[in-house]
């Protein structure tokens, strides 16, 4: 399969495998269902299906299992760089106030300047691109413009930042970048990103032929089970599309070699 075959594929399975889709599918069964004259066992399920999202934090369940994969914050020395995946830019507001936007995810890049003062010889590599299917064919670069707005604005010196603006997807990612900056063998680097998706990012990374990785995980997103039982259908619910996303994600990774 192309790599752009499966981006396009991953981006269509991505939205019928989401919580939040299989929710207005329920609620579509219903009504057709009830159209019919038999829609009491299909609504039955979907109001208990939505009352267990609502109630439990069941993304954190599965969310927890990623984070826990790496140790934040380890003991490292030598670091030759930072690599700082995409995906705590938010240009979609940016495009109409200005400035930089972050989102949920912004730890990456508070994170990569916390480490840049701490490692002043390493170098910062920066790599996304726009993960829009309306961008198929195109090369972005207003995630790396917005990146090196900020990085240049909390004082990084324009000659330790590298970006890579074609990434789609984290196995390009790992392959742009590594093509952009080839790696000696002896280097060390620092990857950045969420900690539940540093299981998914340290596999294609190395396969991409990274040397000396050091998972760096940020943005910690899951609680303790008990702490997260109540109503919250809003934040439930997207807790569950991130983690059946990277659950996913990472078991079509490993099948297809990325």
């Amino acid at each position: 399969m192309s790599d752009t075959l499966f981006f396009i594929a991953a981006k269509l399975v991505g939205l019928l495998i989401r919580p939040e889709s299989w929710l207005v599918l329920g609620c579509a069964w219903t009504c057709l269902a009830v159209w019919r004259g038999r829609g009491q066992w299909v609504a039955t399920v979907t109001l208990l299906y939505t009352l267990a999202v609502a109630v439990f934090p069941l993304g954190d369940v599965l969310l927890a299992r990623l984070e826990a994969r790496y140790p934040a914050a380890p003991e490292v020395s030598g670091v030759t760089g930072i690599i700082v995946l995409g995906g705590g830019e938010d240009p979609r507001p940016a495009r109409r106030w200005g400035g930089v936007q972050l989102n949920q995810a912004g730890e990456r890049f508070t994170e990569a300047m916390v480490l840049a003062r701490r490692f002043p010889a390493a170098r910062v590599v920066f790599t996304g691109g726009s993960g829009s299917l309306r961008a198929v064919g195109k090369v972005s670069e207003a995630q790396s413009g917005l990146a090196e707005d900020l990085f240049l604005s909390l004082g990084l010196s324009q000659d330790r930042l590298i970006l890579e603006s074609r990434a789609r997807n984290t196995a390009e990612n790992a392959w742009f970048s590594h093509d952009l900056v080839q790696p000696g063998p002896d280097d060390r680097w620092l990857l950045v990103t969420s900690a539940f998706h540093m299981p998914r990012a340290i596999r294609s990374f190395e396969r991409a032929g990274w040397p000396g990785l050091v998972a760096w995980p940020v943005d910690y997103r899951s609680q303790r089970l008990v702490d997260g039982i109540g109503w919250n259908l809003a934040d439930n619910l997207e807790q569950l599309n991130t983690a059946v996303k990277e659950v996913v994600g990472l078991a079509a990774y490993g099948w297809t070699g990325r």
